[in-house]
């Protein structure tokens, strides 16, 4: 509680004055008899009366607001006769009887002559005022504690600052045909082949071809490095290294395709419409060291957590299902989805948050502490959520959506409020990767269209625009 008398305190309020009704008045004489005496009535005389005064020896009404008189006792509290006979003197021969300060009333400033007192009051605004817990408006000034204004909502553009063309680009929701590497490196499946966008220098490279009898399904790259994992239609997984443009290896174990990968550090997880997830350690020679069972089909969406000790998988049984490092069969499972959970994305601000999004006849992203086991939140976008991403710079997500809108949303996480909603694909946005900084978001579509957007802000400031989109719009070819 902060020292009230720092606060510049209203001068004292007058005194108000109490208005008595009285058959007669007394005389001042008759007054004194009645406090100092000791009267004792005769007891053949009958006494008709509703008043009691009792002895006031020895009480303190400091309580009541009344300063101490001259005569206070050596210790502080005030003579209490006299300042009862004060108060009553004025309340029977009105306020020229003699100096004392009326009791408080209701609604009326507490007022002391002791400059040491704390004193509360309430400030009376013309304006609304700003809900507070304390007693004090925000023109008071109390040390110890500021008031900012209300940061204005950051703009996001409403625009992509760049457009790439990317013909045969699959219009199919349980593919993942993008993902954007930590050295600034763009990677898009277009239909049996797979091209590399760097980001820095604008350079496309081919970097393999299927060849008729294949197609590219999934493509995923290493956290560190320069390792990309391809995954394809007849059900293998390539490892290549892009800087060389060289495969590594080619690695087996399903019977269909596969559509979803997910790295974590030298393990690389792979999800097929076999129903099966399979975990794979490139450092190995067997193709790979376990099979995850428990999904009733094809698996569309894989993600390790940010601390690489939870997977979290996503089906077409609408189910969500979260393993850990060890684990046979799933340690969570959450069935709350009423469609396909392709769109994963787990926090990295919060250890255990975890954000999914299900499909056309679903249409909601909810949010679970894997921590708890607990559902947290559920939110109906209105529109079936295709992928997730969570902004690692500012506590927000962004959220790709097909049927019937098409849309990308940006929301502010806990309140789920709508920071921005950006149109353009005219398909199904399938398709989403985010930068290295974390700025920048790609979103892919079956328009066979790749758009570049700036979504949120900088690591160090929320306010300035990511370089990455200060050039101009642009159209560029994946060829």
């Amino acid at each position: 509680m902060e020292d009230s008398s720092q606060l510049n305190l209203p001068p004292t309020m007058s005194r108000p004055s109490l208005s008595v009704i009285e058959p007669t008045t007394p005389s001042r004489d008759h007054m004194d008899k009645l406090i100092n005496a000791n009267y004792h009535p005769s007891p053949s005389r009958t006494i008709l009366s509703d008043r009691f005064i009792p002895s006031r020896t020895g009480s303190n009404f400091s309580l009541f607001g009344i300063s101490s008189p001259p005569n206070s006792n050596s210790d502080g509290r005030e003579d209490s006769s006299s300042a009862y006979r004060a108060l009553l003197r004025t309340a029977l021969f009105g306020p020229d009887a003699g100096g004392v300060v009326s009791p408080v009333t209701p609604g009326r400033n507490l007022v002391s002559s002791s400059p040491n007192r704390n004193i509360f009051r309430y400030k009376t605004e013309t304006r609304q005022p700003i809900p507070s817990l304390f007693p004090f408006g925000p023109d008071d000034s109390v040390p110890g504690l500021s008031y900012s204004p209300v940061k204005t909502p950051r703009k996001v553009p409403r625009s992509p600052y760049k457009v790439l063309d990317a013909p045969a680009l699959q219009d199919d929701f349980y593919l993942n045909l993008v993902d954007w590497s930590s050295h600034n490196v763009l990677a898009v499946g277009l239909g049996n082949c797979v091209y590399l966008w760097n980001a820095c220098s604008s350079k496309v490279t081919k970097l393999c071809d299927l060849g008729i009898d294949d197609s590219v399904c999934s493509v995923g790259w290493a956290q560190r490095g320069t390792h990309l994992a391809v995954g394809t239609k007849n059900g293998k997984v390539q490892i290549w290294d892009a800087s060389r443009c060289r495969r590594v290896r080619t690695m087996e174990g399903h019977r269909l395709r596969v559509g979803s990968l997910a790295w974590s550090s030298s393990v690389l997880s792979s999800g097929s419409r076999d129903k099966n997830i399979l975990q794979r350690d490139i450092r190995a020679e067997d193709d790979y060291v376990s099979r995850l069972t428990g999904h009733k089909s094809e698996v569309c969406g894989l993600k390790w957590s940010y601390d690489n000790r939870e997977l979290a998988s996503g089906g077409n049984d609408n189910r969500l299902f979260v393993w850990n490092n060890h684990s046979m069969q799933p340690v969570l499972k959450y069935c709350e989805h009423t469609a396909a959970v392709k769109a994963i994305a787990w926090s990295p601000h919060l250890h255990g948050l975890l954000a999914s999004g299900g499909g056309t006849a679903d249409r909601c992203i909810r949010f679970w502490n894997t921590t708890t086991n607990s559902h947290l939140s559920c939110m109906d976008t209105g529109s079936q959520v295709c992928n997730l991403a969570w902004s690692k710079n500012v506590n927000e997500l962004v959220s790709t959506h097909g049927y019937s809108q098409n849309q990308i949303i940006v929301w502010r996480y806990p309140s789920m409020s709508k920071l921005a909603t950006l149109t353009g694909h005219s398909y199904r946005v399938l398709y989403l990767a985010i930068s290295p900084d974390g700025q920048t978001i790609v979103t892919g579509a079956g328009d066979e269209t790749l758009r570049f957007w700036n979504v949120f802000p900088s690591p160090k400031s929320q306010n300035t625009d990511s370089q990455i989109g200060s050039s101009s719009l642009g159209r560029t070819y994946i060829r």
